[in-house]
């Protein structure tokens, strides 16, 4: 199947990153490389763009569509790990960083992948193939307790206990190993709700972000992108559901807070200082938050 993907937000992406021609820029997750194009198309031969992705198969793709540009290090690895994957660049800072967050079009049409509850394929669900937890695994190994939290933590499924007990159950008679078995125990438990989607929709995304591990890393993830920003510095993220979105603005919550507070405490620490040497003129504090200076008179 053809790695077809149409950027979302594409337009307020390339605003948001406010890109200039000589700058450093990471597509977090490359995908089909549709943002990754047209910010290539951007900068110049000073510049450079670094395509991060943990589905090898989209690195492939990424490198095909993107072979005429010369400034384009494609790496098969974790935006998670973006700190790391800096250093071993040997770079310090970008002024922009871009994350789509959650599963491609192209994953979720790729049967053998397993990601979807529409059609049969085999309970794989593994972005990174190269891992080893595999939705077949969490299925048939993880106790109920652990299913139950899952399906309803990242899935937010009010029936959570009901449909772990059933799989559970199912599971001792025997292995479930596609998701089309999957699919039909959720059924069980579960009628098709109006305006609610497929039954099998919440678990299916609870799932997924456990073998993937797509949640409890993503703040951090967003605290590390913002400190390795140059100053001035743009990042860019796009969320699909309340989970990504929470995480995310908690993280930019608690950044701004910070850098508020590092802020205030450096300005009443230098007025101390001013009047314990009874320094009889106005301070001149300069505060300096991207690449914006105010004076303080």
């Amino acid at each position: 199947m053809e790695f077809n993907h149409k950027p979302v937000l594409l337009k307020e992406c390339l605003e948001g990153l406010n890109i200039k021609s000589d700058g450093i820029y990471v597509d977090g997750t490359i995908g089909g490389a549709g943002h990754s194009k047209e910010i290539a198309n951007r900068i110049s031969k000073k510049g450079l763009l670094i395509g991060i992705d943990r589905d090898e198969e989209a690195i492939c793709v990424a490198k095909e569509r993107l072979k005429k540009f010369e400034n384009v290090e494609f790496i098969h690895g974790n935006h998670d790990n973006i700190k790391n994957i800096l250093e071993d660049l040997n770079i310090v800072s970008v002024d922009g960083i871009l994350l789509d967050l959650g599963v491609s079009s192209y994953q979720l049409d790729e049967r053998n992948r397993g990601f979807s509850y529409i059609g049969n394929g085999v309970l794989d669900m593994r972005m990174d193939q190269t891992q080893e937890l595999t939705a077949e695994y969490v299925v048939n190994n993880y106790k109920e307790d652990e299913l139950a939290r899952i399906i309803y933590e990242y899935g937010e499924e009010r029936f959570s206990r009901r449909i772990a007990r059933k799989i559970v159950e199912t599971r001792k008679y025997s292995k479930i190993e596609t998701t089309d078995e999957l699919v039909k125990i959720i059924e069980e438990i579960l009628p098709k709700r109006n305006g609610e989607g497929h039954p099998a929709k919440r678990t299916f995304q609870a799932i997924r972000i456990e073998v993937n591990n797509e949640i409890r890393p993503l703040y951090n993830t967003i605290i590390e992108s913002i400190n390795v920003l140059k100053p001035g510095g743009r990042l860019c993220v796009i969320t699909f559901h309340s989970l990504e979105d929470r995480a995310v603005k908690n993280a930019f919550v608690d950044s701004c807070r910070k850098m508020y507070l590092s802020t205030r405490y450096t300005i009443l620490y230098l007025w101390s200082c001013f009047k314990r040497k009874n320094i009889n003129k106005k301070a001149n504090i300069t505060i300096r938050r991207g690449n914006k200076a105010k004076s303080k008179k």
